[in-house]
């Protein structure tokens, strides 16, 4: 079976490859320690520190099996082959709404790298798929979860 792509930008990649080493290097070791004060105290059954601890051992290993998935299924943008010309992964897009007569920007990102309140939307949002492909001037219409709304793409840029 094929494991899904996971788009990225370079930063986005620099950021998941800083967290895995520091879960690895920084946090296994911390939390072993952890472990190690703990089961001094004597009965484990009833040892809440101890029970803590390894609940969070398994939330690392958890985490670091989900980078790990991640940054080998990765694809990254190159922000060489970004257009200007039309909305693809990795533009930034000025969109004016009809609606609310508001001009809003987003990057479009992959989902691992999205984050919605600061402009970085998915590629797989309802918003990022409709705005794909779309040059200056354009106006599309695309549903959202809250109705329809009608965009108009004002610039692109990488």
């Amino acid at each position: 079976m094929m494991e899904k792509k996971v788009v990225l930008t370079y930063d986005g990649l620099k950021k998941l490859e800083e967290e895995l080493e520091n879960l690895k290097i920084v946090r296994r070791k911390d939390v072993a320690e952890k472990i190690k004060e703990a089961r001094g105290q004597g009965d484990l059954s009833e040892n809440a520190e101890y029970d803590s601890a390894k609940e969070e051992q398994a939330e690392i290993e958890a985490r670091i099996v989900v980078l790990e998935k991640m940054l080998r299924n990765a694809e990254v943008i190159d922000d060489e082959e970004v257009s200007a010309d039309v909305v693809s992964l990795g533009a930034t897009v000025d969109v004016y709404d009809v609606e609310f007569d508001e001009l809003m920007t987003y990057t479009i990102i992959g989902s691992a790298e999205a984050d919605p309140m600061n402009g970085r939307i998915s590629n797989e949002s309802p918003v990022g798929m409709a705005l794909l492909g779309h040059k200056v001037g354009e106006k599309l219409s695309i549903d959202t979860p809250d109705g329809e709304a009608i965009f108009e793409v004002r610039g692109i840029k990488r």
